[in-house]
């Protein structure tokens, strides 16, 4: 049973050494849920309202 605990310990450590030295983007800080992690939404509701307005116009 420990040897695989050891493996799995092994495993996971390089996995990490790969992720880490790929140059990827990797954050290990868990779940984000404040504004900076989202992107602005500016660029898909101005849109999204543009359309009726531009429909209403041509009536």
């Amino acid at each position: 049973m420990w040897k695989i605990v050891v493996a799995f310990l092994a495993f996971a450590g390089l996995a990490m050494f790969i992720l880490m030295k790929s140059g990827g983007d990797i954050d290990m800080t868990g779940e984000k849920h404040g504004v900076e992690s989202h992107e602005p939404a500016a660029h898909g509701a101005s849109a999204a309202g543009a359309a009726p307005a531009a429909s209403a116009a041509s009536n």
